[in-house]
């Protein structure tokens, strides 16, 4: 799984450089998120504009990667695609993360 990182002044963004997050990926993508928000920012932004798949095991290593973080550190979402959105509002993990539309509306939010 690639993953890349950098700092911004609101949080630290992690991106996907892959289409999917499925069963293959997911104990990887666990492990790499691990590594990238070692001790970081408290607040993360997972850009996921470019993937293009999802599922359930993919659903959970994200969750997981929130989990990880630890109280008082919060994982938005960005950037997701039609396909990638529809799963996490049918799972209702709409409710559990907060969704931007793009990477640039992310960053610009002020969440507290």
């Amino acid at each position: 799984m690639s993953l890349t990182s950098t700092l911004t002044d609101a949080a630290q963004v992690v991106t996907v450089n892959a289409e999917r997050i499925d069963a293959a990926m997911a104990i990887q993508f666990k492990e790499d998120m691990r590594t990238e928000t070692e001790g970081g920012h408290s607040r993360i932004i997972l850009d996921l504009s470019s993937v293009e798949f999802i599922d359930s095991s993919g659903l959970g290593a994200i969750v997981a990667a929130m989990k990880q973080l630890g109280s008082g550190r919060r994982l938005d979402l960005a950037g997701l695609t039609p396909v990638v959105e529809k799963v996490f509002r049918l799972t209702r993990m709409d409710t559990v993360f907060k969704l931007f539309p793009t990477l640039e509306e992310a960053t610009a939010a002020d969440v507290q």
